[in-house]
């Protein structure tokens, strides 16, 4: 470092070392950003090749792919996309999950950097037992109530199927994330299961509120397929809370 005319070296300031982390920060985050976006991005167009039998997969609810009536000429290609994307966060949610974990990692301790990573696999489990769940169990009991509503007969078609279950899909597989997140944030300090427990019926809204924005239907037996879950895996978190305390 060159020195000024005094013979003194010139000082860093704090807020030139707070810009510099920040910048630091933010650069490495742009990092992490571009990796997870062209991970997916690779994912999506591998999925784009493989999308009609993902399609007819994803069409087993309601019969089978050739149930679906198109009535505008961009529709099936839209549909196509919107499986592709979801099929495609699928294949890179490993990485997209394990990015996100290296970004949190260098401003933790030592024992909190290895209980981040020894819940990298559940993480991954828990969004695909949700993923699972939707599909075998919210969707076959949502579409033969929405198909025969009234008793009018639905043309299902391919935009409206495939945005409908597409959406379901991913949102019920976030949400099963829930478990693992608590638990994580139990082993660093940031809530504790009696907090958890006393706010149980607040979480009990909130469950019933996200039901009914995920499910979209007016059935309160859909909304408590998904409900009824949601507030068994809060109750779960706690359990799982209570656990990370003790092992803390």
């Amino acid at each position: 470092m060159n020195q000024n005319q005094t013979g003194f070296e010139p000082q860093t300031t704090p807020l030139g070392e707070l810009f510099g982390a920040l910048e630091e920060h933010i650069t490495e985050l742009r990092r992490r950003i571009i990796i997870s976006a062209a991970g997916f991005l690779a994912a999506v167009v591998l999925c784009f090749f493989f999308s009609g039998p993902i399609m007819d997969f994803l069409c087993r609810p309601i019969g089978g792919l050739n149930t679906l009536t198109s009535i505008e000429i961009t529709e099936n290609v839209s549909a196509v996309f919107d499986v592709a994307m979801l099929a495609g966060f699928i294949l890179a949610f490993p990485l997209i999950t394990y990015e996100a974990f290296a970004f949190i990692l260098p401003g933790l301790k030592t024992g909190e950097k290895a209980v981040l990573f020894r819940f990298l696999p559940p993480v991954i489990l828990f969004f695909l037992a949700g993923i699972c769940f939707a599909f075998f169990i919210v969707l076959p009991a949502a579409i033969p109530f929405l198909t025969s509503f009234m008793g009018i007969k639905t043309e299902i078609r391919p935009s409206d199927y495939i945005s409908f279950s597409t959406n379901l899909i991913f949102w019920i597989g976030i949400v099963f994330e829930m478990p693992v997140i608590i638990f994580i944030a139990a082993r660093l300090h940031i809530v504790r299961s009696g907090q958890l427990l006393k706010s149980w019926r607040q979480a009990v809204v909130i469950c019933a509120v996200l039901a009914m924005l995920i499910t979209p239907t007016v059935d309160p037996v859909n909304m408590l397929l998904l409900m009824v879950p949601l507030i068994a895996l809060y109750f779960l978190s706690i359990l799982g809370a209570k656990l990370a305390e003790r092992k803390a």
